[in-house]
Protein backbone atom coordinates (compact mmCIF):
# COMPACT_ATOMS: atom_id res chain seq x y z
CA UNK A 1 0.00 0.00 0.00
CA UNK A 2 1.51 3.43 -0.99
CA UNK A 3 1.54 5.89 1.47
CA UNK A 4 -1.44 8.69 1.27
CA UNK A 5 -0.74 11.89 -0.56
CA UNK A 6 0.38 14.69 2.08
CA UNK A 7 -2.98 16.48 3.19
CA UNK A 8 -2.43 20.63 1.97
CA UNK A 9 -2.08 22.25 5.31
CA UNK A 10 -4.14 25.38 4.18
CA UNK A 11 -6.93 23.39 3.92
CA UNK A 12 -7.53 22.28 7.71
CA UNK A 13 -8.41 25.64 8.51
CA UNK A 14 -10.11 26.61 6.15
CA UNK A 15 -12.46 28.57 9.30
CA UNK A 16 -9.02 29.99 10.32
CA UNK A 17 -8.42 32.44 7.09
CA UNK A 18 -9.48 35.33 8.66
CA UNK A 19 -6.34 35.08 10.87
CA UNK A 20 -4.21 37.04 8.42
CA UNK A 21 -1.18 38.70 9.48
CA UNK A 22 -1.13 42.56 9.40
CA UNK A 23 1.37 44.95 7.97
CA UNK A 24 3.84 44.36 10.81
CA UNK A 25 3.35 40.59 10.54
CA UNK A 26 2.11 40.23 13.92
CA UNK A 27 -0.56 38.26 12.79
CA UNK A 28 -3.46 39.89 15.14
CA UNK A 29 -4.46 42.97 13.29
CA UNK A 30 -3.92 44.96 16.93
CA UNK A 31 -0.98 46.50 16.12
CA UNK A 32 -1.60 50.24 15.46
CA UNK A 33 -3.60 49.65 18.77
CA UNK A 34 -1.31 48.60 20.62
CA UNK A 35 0.98 51.66 19.80
CA UNK A 36 -1.52 53.79 20.74
CA UNK A 37 -1.96 52.19 24.43
CA UNK A 38 1.15 52.54 25.13
CA UNK A 39 1.70 56.37 24.23
CA UNK A 40 -1.14 56.95 26.44
CA UNK A 41 0.71 54.89 29.13
CA UNK A 42 3.11 56.77 28.32
CA UNK A 43 1.62 60.30 28.57
CA UNK A 44 0.00 59.70 32.01
CA UNK A 45 2.59 58.10 33.96
CA UNK A 46 4.73 61.73 33.33
CA UNK A 47 1.96 63.36 33.86
CA UNK A 48 1.53 61.57 37.26
CA UNK A 49 5.32 61.73 38.22
CA UNK A 50 5.87 65.17 36.76
CA UNK A 51 3.12 65.82 39.68
CA UNK A 52 4.44 63.50 42.00
CA UNK A 53 0.61 62.51 42.86
CA UNK A 54 2.16 59.21 44.56
CA UNK A 55 -1.14 57.72 46.02
CA UNK A 56 -2.33 58.00 42.51
CA UNK A 57 0.46 56.17 40.73
CA UNK A 58 -0.89 52.65 41.76
CA UNK A 59 -4.30 52.57 40.77
CA UNK A 60 -3.38 54.46 37.53
CA UNK A 61 -0.64 51.71 36.34
CA UNK A 62 -2.92 49.02 37.79
CA UNK A 63 -5.82 50.47 35.19
CA UNK A 64 -3.78 51.27 32.07
CA UNK A 65 -1.65 47.93 32.44
CA UNK A 66 -5.14 46.38 32.22
CA UNK A 67 -5.78 48.65 29.06
CA UNK A 68 -2.39 47.59 27.39
CA UNK A 69 -3.64 43.48 28.15
CA UNK A 70 -6.65 44.17 26.63
CA UNK A 71 -5.04 45.84 23.68
CA UNK A 72 -2.61 42.96 23.17
CA UNK A 73 -5.34 40.38 23.29
CA UNK A 74 -6.42 38.93 19.71
CA UNK A 75 -10.08 39.30 20.12
CA UNK A 76 -12.50 38.93 16.93
CA UNK A 77 -15.81 40.19 18.46
CA UNK A 78 -17.28 39.83 22.04
CA UNK A 79 -21.08 39.79 22.41
CA UNK A 80 -24.32 37.82 22.00
CA UNK A 81 -23.58 37.00 18.24
CA UNK A 82 -21.36 34.76 16.22
CA UNK A 83 -24.25 32.43 14.49
CA UNK A 84 -24.81 31.18 17.76
CA UNK A 85 -21.44 30.78 19.61
CA UNK A 86 -21.33 34.22 21.14
CA UNK A 87 -18.35 36.15 21.37
CA UNK A 88 -15.51 33.94 19.70
CA UNK A 89 -11.82 34.58 20.92
CA UNK A 90 -9.04 33.79 18.36
CA UNK A 91 -6.63 31.61 19.96
CA UNK A 92 -5.29 29.98 16.94
CA UNK A 93 -1.56 31.11 17.89
CA UNK A 94 -1.42 29.29 21.17
CA UNK A 95 -0.43 25.34 21.09
CA UNK A 96 -3.17 22.72 21.12
CA UNK A 97 -5.95 25.09 20.35
CA UNK A 98 -6.63 23.54 16.92
CA UNK A 99 -7.26 20.68 15.12
CA UNK A 100 -4.31 19.73 13.02
CA UNK A 101 -4.69 15.73 14.04
CA UNK A 102 -4.80 15.38 9.97
CA UNK A 103 -2.04 16.27 9.37
CA UNK A 104 -0.26 14.88 12.28
CA UNK A 105 -1.54 12.00 10.78
CA UNK A 106 -0.19 12.26 7.52
CA UNK A 107 2.87 12.27 8.86
CA UNK A 108 3.37 9.79 10.84
CA UNK A 109 1.39 7.27 8.24
CA UNK A 110 3.75 6.28 6.39
CA UNK A 111 5.61 4.94 9.83
CA UNK A 112 2.50 3.24 11.06
CA UNK A 113 2.30 1.92 7.75
CA UNK A 114 5.78 0.45 8.00
CA UNK A 115 5.46 -1.16 10.78
CA UNK A 116 1.59 -2.77 9.93
CA UNK A 117 1.33 -5.85 12.13
CA UNK A 118 4.56 -5.95 13.65
CA UNK A 119 2.94 -5.11 17.22
CA UNK A 120 4.96 -3.91 20.01
CA UNK A 121 2.19 -5.07 22.43
CA UNK A 122 0.60 -8.09 23.38
CA UNK A 123 -3.33 -8.05 24.54
CA UNK A 124 -2.98 -11.05 26.68
CA UNK A 125 0.12 -8.58 28.53
CA UNK A 126 -1.04 -5.19 28.18
CA UNK A 127 -2.12 -4.67 31.94
CA UNK A 128 0.98 -5.83 34.53
CA UNK A 129 -0.74 -7.67 37.20
CA UNK A 130 2.89 -7.51 39.54
CA UNK A 131 1.75 -3.57 39.80
CA UNK A 132 -1.51 -4.02 41.28
CA UNK A 133 -2.71 -5.92 44.96
CA UNK A 134 -5.72 -8.38 44.15
CA UNK A 135 -9.34 -7.44 45.33
CA UNK A 136 -12.23 -10.15 45.42
CA UNK A 137 -15.83 -8.71 45.63
CA UNK A 138 -17.27 -9.13 49.67
CA UNK A 139 -20.43 -7.75 49.36
CA UNK A 140 -22.94 -10.84 50.52
CA UNK A 141 -25.21 -9.63 52.87
CA UNK A 142 -26.40 -12.33 54.99
CA UNK A 143 -29.78 -12.27 56.63
CA UNK A 144 -33.44 -14.29 55.73
CA UNK A 145 -36.81 -12.69 55.28
CA UNK A 146 -37.65 -13.24 58.67
CA UNK A 147 -35.15 -11.12 59.97
CA UNK A 148 -36.97 -8.29 58.04
CA UNK A 149 -38.90 -6.12 60.14
CA UNK A 150 -42.22 -5.09 59.45
CA UNK A 151 -42.40 -2.05 56.43
CA UNK A 152 -43.17 1.60 57.53
CA UNK A 153 -44.35 2.08 54.07
CA UNK A 154 -43.98 1.91 50.19
CA UNK A 155 -41.45 4.19 48.44
CA UNK A 156 -42.46 5.02 45.11
CA UNK A 157 -38.90 6.47 42.73
CA UNK A 158 -39.17 7.97 39.20
CA UNK A 159 -35.40 6.87 37.89
CA UNK A 160 -35.00 9.75 34.38
CA UNK A 161 -31.85 10.11 32.06
CA UNK A 162 -29.97 7.46 30.41
CA UNK A 163 -29.37 3.60 31.56
CA UNK A 164 -26.43 3.91 33.85
CA UNK A 165 -28.31 7.60 35.17
CA UNK A 166 -30.87 5.01 35.77
CA UNK A 167 -28.74 2.48 37.14
CA UNK A 168 -27.41 5.08 39.78
CA UNK A 169 -31.34 6.16 40.86
CA UNK A 170 -32.03 2.18 41.34
CA UNK A 171 -29.50 1.43 43.55
CA UNK A 172 -29.48 4.61 45.94
CA UNK A 173 -33.21 3.77 45.89
CA UNK A 174 -32.53 0.34 47.53
CA UNK A 175 -30.14 1.75 49.58
CA UNK A 176 -32.69 4.59 50.93
CA UNK A 177 -35.68 1.92 51.29
CA UNK A 178 -33.20 0.24 53.77
CA UNK A 179 -32.52 3.77 55.17
CA UNK A 180 -36.04 3.75 55.90
CA UNK A 181 -37.41 0.55 56.24
CA UNK A 182 -39.61 0.65 53.47
CA UNK A 183 -40.99 -1.29 51.49
CA UNK A 184 -39.30 -0.57 47.67
CA UNK A 185 -41.77 -0.49 44.84
CA UNK A 186 -39.85 -1.61 41.65
CA UNK A 187 -38.55 2.26 39.89
CA UNK A 188 -40.45 3.60 37.28
CA UNK A 189 -38.97 4.87 33.98
CA UNK A 190 -39.29 8.49 33.10
CA UNK A 191 -39.63 9.50 29.35
CA UNK A 192 -36.43 11.65 28.98
CA UNK A 193 -36.36 14.24 25.97
CA UNK A 194 -32.99 13.83 25.09
CA UNK A 195 -33.15 9.60 25.46
CA UNK A 196 -36.69 9.43 23.26
CA UNK A 197 -36.64 5.59 25.68
CA UNK A 198 -40.40 4.55 26.91
CA UNK A 199 -38.57 1.28 27.66
CA UNK A 200 -39.41 0.61 31.54
CA UNK A 201 -37.73 -1.76 34.62
CA UNK A 202 -38.34 -5.13 32.99
CA UNK A 203 -37.27 -4.45 29.05
CA UNK A 204 -33.86 -3.19 30.28
CA UNK A 205 -33.16 -5.15 33.55
CA UNK A 206 -34.16 -8.85 35.10
CA UNK A 207 -37.16 -7.69 37.56
CA UNK A 208 -37.55 -10.86 39.05
CA UNK A 209 -34.07 -11.56 39.38
CA UNK A 210 -33.91 -8.03 41.36
CA UNK A 211 -36.48 -9.05 43.38
CA UNK A 212 -35.40 -12.18 44.54
CA UNK A 213 -31.87 -11.12 44.67
CA UNK A 214 -32.79 -8.75 47.16
CA UNK A 215 -35.28 -10.46 49.11
CA UNK A 216 -33.30 -10.59 52.29
CA UNK A 217 -32.10 -7.31 52.48
CA UNK A 218 -34.92 -4.79 51.12
CA UNK A 219 -38.43 -5.64 50.50
CA UNK A 220 -39.24 -5.08 46.91
CA UNK A 221 -42.98 -5.06 45.41
CA UNK A 222 -43.66 -5.23 41.79
CA UNK A 223 -46.31 -2.56 41.97
CA UNK A 224 -48.14 -0.77 44.47
CA UNK A 225 -51.09 -3.21 46.14
CA UNK A 226 -54.75 -2.08 45.24
CA UNK A 227 -56.10 -1.46 48.68
CA UNK A 228 -52.85 1.00 49.47
CA UNK A 229 -53.81 2.57 45.55
CA UNK A 230 -57.39 3.17 46.30
CA UNK A 231 -56.70 5.62 49.60
CA UNK A 232 -55.19 7.54 47.04
CA UNK A 233 -58.43 7.80 44.71
CA UNK A 234 -56.44 4.99 42.22
CA UNK A 235 -53.96 7.78 41.41
CA UNK A 236 -50.08 7.16 42.13
CA UNK A 237 -49.72 11.28 41.33
CA UNK A 238 -51.87 12.03 44.73
CA UNK A 239 -49.36 10.46 46.41
CA UNK A 240 -47.11 13.29 47.93
CA UNK A 241 -44.03 13.96 45.86
CA UNK A 242 -41.46 15.38 47.96
CA UNK A 243 -38.90 17.63 46.94
CA UNK A 244 -35.42 15.99 48.25
CA UNK A 245 -32.21 18.01 48.49
CA UNK A 246 -29.46 16.59 46.47
CA UNK A 247 -26.90 14.81 48.22
CA UNK A 248 -29.58 13.96 51.00
CA UNK A 249 -27.51 12.94 54.80
CA UNK A 250 -29.33 9.42 56.25
CA UNK A 251 -30.57 11.01 58.81
CA UNK A 252 -32.16 13.62 56.76
CA UNK A 253 -34.17 10.73 55.85
CA UNK A 254 -34.87 9.59 59.27
CA UNK A 255 -35.60 12.79 60.52
CA UNK A 256 -37.92 14.25 57.62
CA UNK A 257 -38.79 11.43 55.38
CA UNK A 258 -39.69 8.66 57.60
CA UNK A 259 -42.72 10.60 59.69
CA UNK A 260 -44.26 11.18 56.60
CA UNK A 261 -43.84 7.77 55.33
CA UNK A 262 -45.49 6.78 59.07
CA UNK A 263 -48.30 8.99 58.47
CA UNK A 264 -49.19 8.74 54.35
CA UNK A 265 -48.40 4.54 54.07
CA UNK A 266 -46.41 6.15 50.92
CA UNK A 267 -44.16 8.58 49.60
CA UNK A 268 -42.48 9.43 46.05
CA UNK A 269 -39.67 11.43 44.38
CA UNK A 270 -39.94 12.07 41.12
CA UNK A 271 -37.50 12.47 39.36
CA UNK A 272 -35.20 10.59 41.88
CA UNK A 273 -31.30 11.19 41.08
CA UNK A 274 -28.67 11.71 43.16
CA UNK A 275 -30.38 12.28 46.20
CA UNK A 276 -28.11 9.82 48.63
CA UNK A 277 -24.98 11.01 50.16
CA UNK A 278 -21.58 9.47 48.77
CA UNK A 279 -21.27 9.56 53.07
CA UNK A 280 -23.33 6.74 54.76
CA UNK A 281 -22.91 4.20 57.38
CA UNK A 282 -20.90 0.59 56.10
CA UNK A 283 -24.56 -1.89 55.73
CA UNK A 284 -26.07 0.85 53.74
CA UNK A 285 -23.01 0.76 51.28
CA UNK A 286 -22.14 -2.73 50.85
CA UNK A 287 -26.26 -2.16 50.12
CA UNK A 288 -25.78 -0.08 46.98
CA UNK A 289 -22.95 -2.48 46.18
CA UNK A 290 -24.81 -5.60 45.77
CA UNK A 291 -27.57 -3.81 44.23
CA UNK A 292 -25.28 -2.36 41.15
CA UNK A 293 -23.20 -5.48 40.90
CA UNK A 294 -25.01 -8.34 41.96
CA UNK A 295 -28.64 -7.71 41.68
CA UNK A 296 -29.39 -5.56 38.59
CA UNK A 297 -28.66 -7.41 35.47
CA UNK A 298 -29.92 -7.23 31.86
CA UNK A 299 -33.08 -8.53 30.99
CA UNK A 300 -32.94 -11.96 29.04
CA UNK A 301 -33.84 -10.66 25.34
CA UNK A 302 -30.47 -8.05 26.12
CA UNK A 303 -28.42 -11.03 27.74
CA UNK A 304 -28.83 -13.05 24.95
CA UNK A 305 -28.09 -11.01 22.15
CA UNK A 306 -25.30 -10.04 24.35
CA UNK A 307 -24.02 -13.36 24.55
CA UNK A 308 -24.20 -13.53 21.40
CA UNK A 309 -22.09 -10.36 20.34
CA UNK A 310 -19.25 -11.05 22.94
CA UNK A 311 -18.86 -14.26 21.20
CA UNK A 312 -18.85 -13.33 18.12
CA UNK A 313 -16.54 -10.63 18.68
CA UNK A 314 -14.23 -13.72 20.46
CA UNK A 315 -14.10 -15.21 17.48
CA UNK A 316 -13.27 -12.61 15.28
CA UNK A 317 -9.94 -11.91 17.65
CA UNK A 318 -8.60 -15.30 17.35
CA UNK A 319 -5.22 -13.92 16.04
CA UNK A 320 -5.11 -12.60 19.41
CA UNK A 321 -6.36 -15.07 21.89
CA UNK A 322 -10.12 -13.90 21.51
CA UNK A 323 -8.96 -10.62 23.59
CA UNK A 324 -10.22 -7.24 21.96
CA UNK A 325 -10.36 -3.70 22.73
CA UNK A 326 -13.58 -1.82 22.81
CA UNK A 327 -13.56 2.05 22.87
CA UNK A 328 -16.40 4.23 24.14
CA UNK A 329 -17.08 6.86 21.22
CA UNK A 330 -18.44 9.94 21.88
CA UNK A 331 -18.45 11.93 18.81
CA UNK A 332 -22.47 12.05 18.26
CA UNK A 333 -23.91 15.64 16.05
CA UNK A 334 -25.02 16.68 19.99
CA UNK A 335 -21.91 15.94 21.63
CA UNK A 336 -19.82 18.04 19.03
CA UNK A 337 -22.57 20.76 19.13
CA UNK A 338 -22.40 21.05 22.81
CA UNK A 339 -19.12 21.21 23.37
CA UNK A 340 -18.32 24.25 21.04
CA UNK A 341 -15.12 22.72 19.58
CA UNK A 342 -13.84 23.39 15.92
CA UNK A 343 -12.66 20.81 13.95
CA UNK A 344 -12.10 20.88 10.21
CA UNK A 345 -15.59 21.30 8.61
CA UNK A 346 -15.47 25.20 7.92
CA UNK A 347 -18.15 27.40 7.00
CA UNK A 348 -20.11 23.83 6.62
CA UNK A 349 -19.20 23.07 10.03
CA UNK A 350 -20.27 26.51 11.70
CA UNK A 351 -23.35 26.31 10.14
CA UNK A 352 -24.32 23.07 10.89
CA UNK A 353 -23.21 22.91 14.70
CA UNK A 354 -25.17 26.35 14.97
CA UNK A 355 -28.61 24.73 14.14
CA UNK A 356 -27.84 21.64 16.44
CA UNK A 357 -27.41 23.74 19.12
CA UNK A 358 -30.21 26.05 18.71
CA UNK A 359 -32.02 22.94 18.28
CA UNK A 360 -30.96 21.20 21.49
CA UNK A 361 -30.40 24.25 23.19
CA UNK A 362 -32.23 26.87 22.30
CA UNK A 363 -30.40 30.27 22.96
CA UNK A 364 -27.99 29.13 25.58
CA UNK A 365 -24.90 29.54 23.05
CA UNK A 366 -26.01 32.99 21.83
CA UNK A 367 -26.38 34.77 25.57
CA UNK A 368 -25.69 38.25 25.43
CA UNK A 369 -21.49 38.63 26.95
CA UNK A 370 -21.19 35.20 26.51
CA UNK A 371 -17.70 34.87 24.99
CA UNK A 372 -17.12 31.40 23.60
CA UNK A 373 -13.06 30.00 23.51
CA UNK A 374 -12.64 26.52 21.18
CA UNK A 375 -8.98 27.08 21.37
CA UNK A 376 -9.35 27.16 25.33
CA UNK A 377 -11.78 24.36 25.25
CA UNK A 378 -9.74 22.07 22.97
CA UNK A 379 -6.34 23.19 25.48
CA UNK A 380 -8.33 21.86 28.67
CA UNK A 381 -8.96 18.60 26.99
CA UNK A 382 -12.57 19.05 26.87
CA UNK A 383 -13.12 18.45 22.95
CA UNK A 384 -14.47 15.43 22.43
CA UNK A 385 -11.59 13.04 20.73
CA UNK A 386 -12.40 12.02 16.92
CA UNK A 387 -12.29 8.83 15.91
CA UNK A 388 -8.97 9.52 14.06
CA UNK A 389 -7.18 10.55 17.42
CA UNK A 390 -8.54 7.55 19.08
CA UNK A 391 -6.95 5.07 15.84
CA UNK A 392 -3.96 7.25 16.30
CA UNK A 393 -3.24 6.92 19.97
CA UNK A 394 -3.65 3.42 19.96
CA UNK A 395 -1.63 2.75 16.92
CA UNK A 396 1.14 4.88 18.68
CA UNK A 397 0.53 2.71 22.13
CA UNK A 398 1.67 -0.53 19.69
CA UNK A 399 -1.76 -1.98 19.28
CA UNK A 400 -1.44 -3.43 14.99
CA UNK A 401 -3.86 -3.03 12.72
CA UNK A 402 -4.50 -7.01 13.67
CA UNK A 403 -6.45 -5.59 16.49
CA UNK A 404 -10.16 -6.05 16.92
CA UNK A 405 -11.48 -3.04 18.16
CA UNK A 406 -14.87 -2.72 19.11
CA UNK A 407 -16.57 0.45 18.99
CA UNK A 408 -19.70 1.53 21.35
CA UNK A 409 -21.76 5.10 20.18
CA UNK A 410 -24.59 6.46 19.16
CA UNK A 411 -24.54 7.59 15.43
CA UNK A 412 -21.51 8.84 14.67
CA UNK A 413 -21.60 12.41 13.22
CA UNK A 414 -20.26 12.93 9.54
CA UNK A 415 -19.54 8.59 9.90
CA UNK A 416 -18.33 8.41 6.31
CA UNK A 417 -15.96 11.55 7.12
CA UNK A 418 -14.56 10.45 10.39
CA UNK A 419 -14.46 6.88 10.48
CA UNK A 420 -12.85 6.22 7.54
CA UNK A 421 -9.25 6.87 9.28
CA UNK A 422 -9.95 4.27 12.14
CA UNK A 423 -10.73 1.80 9.15
CA UNK A 424 -7.30 2.50 7.68
CA UNK A 425 -5.71 2.21 11.37
CA UNK A 426 -7.66 -0.64 12.42
CA UNK A 427 -9.51 -2.85 9.62
CA UNK A 428 -11.11 -5.60 12.12
CA UNK A 429 -13.45 -2.24 13.24
CA UNK A 430 -16.75 -3.66 14.87
CA UNK A 431 -19.63 -2.41 16.11
CA UNK A 432 -23.09 -3.59 17.04
CA UNK A 433 -24.40 -2.88 13.83
CA UNK A 434 -21.92 -5.47 12.19
CA UNK A 435 -21.80 -7.80 14.83
CA UNK A 436 -25.65 -8.43 15.11
CA UNK A 437 -27.96 -8.50 12.10
CA UNK A 438 -30.42 -6.41 11.03
CA UNK A 439 -33.18 -8.91 12.69
CA UNK A 440 -31.42 -9.47 15.71
CA UNK A 441 -31.48 -5.65 16.57
CA UNK A 442 -34.69 -4.83 14.96
CA UNK A 443 -36.54 -5.23 18.86
CA UNK A 444 -33.78 -3.02 20.04
CA UNK A 445 -34.40 -0.31 17.53
CA UNK A 446 -35.76 3.00 19.23
CA UNK A 447 -34.74 2.40 22.51
CA UNK A 448 -31.56 3.92 23.15
CA UNK A 449 -31.19 2.90 27.21
CA UNK A 450 -31.83 -1.14 25.12
CA UNK A 451 -29.10 -0.69 22.24
CA UNK A 452 -26.79 0.90 25.20
CA UNK A 453 -26.94 -2.12 27.44
CA UNK A 454 -25.70 -4.08 24.12
CA UNK A 455 -22.76 -1.97 23.69
CA UNK A 456 -22.10 -2.07 27.74
CA UNK A 457 -22.11 -5.60 27.58
CA UNK A 458 -19.25 -6.11 24.67
CA UNK A 459 -17.44 -3.44 26.20
CA UNK A 460 -17.56 -4.67 30.06
CA UNK A 461 -15.77 -8.25 28.68
CA UNK A 462 -13.17 -6.65 26.49
CA UNK A 463 -9.29 -6.93 27.61
CA UNK A 464 -9.08 -3.10 27.21
CA UNK A 465 -11.41 -0.05 27.43
CA UNK A 466 -10.86 2.96 25.96
CA UNK A 467 -13.05 6.00 27.78
CA UNK A 468 -12.70 9.33 25.53
CA UNK A 469 -15.19 11.75 27.03
CA UNK A 470 -16.09 11.08 30.46
CA UNK A 471 -19.98 10.14 31.47
CA UNK A 472 -22.12 7.73 33.42
CA UNK A 473 -21.62 4.87 30.87
CA UNK A 474 -17.75 4.93 31.51
CA UNK A 475 -18.02 5.87 35.05
CA UNK A 476 -19.85 2.70 36.05
CA UNK A 477 -18.05 0.58 33.33
CA UNK A 478 -14.99 1.15 34.80
CA UNK A 479 -16.37 0.36 38.18
CA UNK A 480 -17.91 -2.83 36.67
CA UNK A 481 -14.75 -3.59 34.93
CA UNK A 482 -12.80 -3.50 38.48
CA UNK A 483 -15.40 -5.66 40.28
CA UNK A 484 -15.11 -8.65 37.76
CA UNK A 485 -11.29 -7.98 37.27
CA UNK A 486 -9.84 -8.30 40.67
CA UNK A 487 -9.90 -4.52 41.33
CA UNK A 488 -8.32 -3.19 38.00
CA UNK A 489 -10.25 -1.23 35.56
CA UNK A 490 -7.99 -2.55 32.43
CA UNK A 491 -8.92 1.19 31.10
CA UNK A 492 -7.35 3.69 29.25
CA UNK A 493 -8.00 6.96 30.58
CA UNK A 494 -5.93 9.44 27.85
CA UNK A 495 -4.48 12.77 29.25
CA UNK A 496 -6.71 15.00 26.62
CA UNK A 497 -5.12 17.91 27.76
CA UNK A 498 -1.59 16.41 27.03
CA UNK A 499 -3.25 14.71 23.68
CA UNK A 500 -4.88 18.50 22.58
CA UNK A 501 -0.65 19.66 22.65
CA UNK A 502 0.58 16.20 20.78
CA UNK A 503 -2.08 16.27 18.02
CA UNK A 504 -1.47 19.54 17.51
CA UNK A 505 1.95 19.42 16.20
CA UNK A 506 1.86 18.21 12.96
CA UNK A 507 5.67 17.97 12.47
CA UNK A 508 5.82 15.58 15.80
CA UNK A 509 8.18 12.51 14.96
CA UNK A 510 7.02 8.81 15.02
CA UNK A 511 9.12 7.49 18.10
CA UNK A 512 8.40 11.22 20.36
CA UNK A 513 4.57 10.04 19.31
CA UNK A 514 5.09 6.75 20.34
CA UNK A 515 7.14 7.42 23.44
CA UNK A 516 4.33 9.93 24.54
CA UNK A 517 1.53 7.52 24.13
CA UNK A 518 3.29 4.36 25.69
CA UNK A 519 3.49 6.56 29.36
CA UNK A 520 -0.13 7.32 28.71
CA UNK A 521 -0.91 3.81 28.52
CA UNK A 522 1.35 3.00 31.32
CA UNK A 523 0.28 5.73 33.55
CA UNK A 524 -3.54 4.12 32.98
CA UNK A 525 -2.26 0.99 34.33
CA UNK A 526 -1.32 2.38 37.49
CA UNK A 527 -4.61 4.07 37.95
CA UNK A 528 -6.49 0.84 36.82
CA UNK A 529 -6.85 0.05 40.79
CA UNK A 530 -7.13 3.57 42.21
CA UNK A 531 -9.51 2.59 45.60
CA UNK A 532 -11.98 5.24 46.28
CA UNK A 533 -11.96 8.62 47.46
CA UNK A 534 -14.19 10.38 49.69
CA UNK A 535 -15.78 12.63 47.86
CA UNK A 536 -15.38 9.81 44.69
CA UNK A 537 -18.59 7.61 43.07
CA UNK A 538 -18.64 3.81 44.43
CA UNK A 539 -19.91 2.36 41.17
CA UNK A 540 -16.73 3.84 39.69
CA UNK A 541 -14.46 2.96 42.50
CA UNK A 542 -16.16 -0.10 44.33
CA UNK A 543 -12.83 -0.58 46.43
CA UNK A 544 -12.78 -0.78 49.30
CA UNK A 545 -16.78 -0.77 50.31
CA UNK A 546 -17.31 -3.25 47.88
CA UNK A 547 -14.14 -5.24 47.77
CA UNK A 548 -11.55 -6.62 50.34
CA UNK A 549 -8.08 -6.68 49.71
CA UNK A 550 -6.32 -10.00 49.13
CA UNK A 551 -2.19 -9.80 48.94
CA UNK A 552 -0.32 -12.22 47.38
CA UNK A 553 -2.60 -14.74 44.89
CA UNK A 554 -2.17 -14.20 41.30
CA UNK A 555 -4.32 -12.49 38.58
CA UNK A 556 -6.52 -14.49 36.99
CA UNK A 557 -7.89 -14.01 33.43
CA UNK A 558 -11.88 -14.12 33.82
CA UNK A 559 -12.79 -11.84 31.06
CA UNK A 560 -13.48 -13.41 27.99
CA UNK A 561 -12.99 -17.04 28.99
CA UNK A 562 -16.28 -17.14 31.64
CA UNK A 563 -17.91 -14.16 29.79
CA UNK A 564 -21.04 -16.57 30.10
CA UNK A 565 -21.32 -16.76 33.33
CA UNK A 566 -20.99 -12.82 33.91
CA UNK A 567 -23.90 -12.08 31.59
Amino acid sequence: MQPAPPLPRNGLLRHHSRLKPNANGNGNGNGGGIKLVERVVYFAVSVVLRRKGVLLLAPVVYILGMLLYMGSMSIESVGGGGGGRGGLVNEARVAGSVYWSPAAFQNLWPYMEAEGNKSSIVLSSVWQSELHQVWVPCVNVTGSQEDLPKSNGYFIIEANGGLNQQRLSICDAVAVAKLLNATLVVPMFHLNSVWRDSSQFSEIFDEDFFINSLRNKVKVARKLPEDVLQRFDNNISNIVNLRLKAWSSPTYYLHKVVPKLLEMGAVRVAPFSNRLAHAVPPNIQSLRCFANFEALRFSEPIRSLAEVMVQRMVERSSKNGGKYVSVHLRFEKDMVAFSCCIYDGGDDEKQEMDIAREKGWRGKFRKKGRVIRPGAIRRDGKCPLTPLEVGMMLRGMGFDNTTSVYVASGKIYKAEKYMAPLRRLFPLLESKNTLATQEELAQFQGHSSRLAALDYTVCLHSEVFVTTQGGNFPHFLMGHRRYLNRGHAKTIMPDKKKLALIFGNPDIGWETFKRQMQDMLHRSDLKGSSVKKPSALLYTFPMPDCMCKQAGQPQEDNNTTNHKNLL
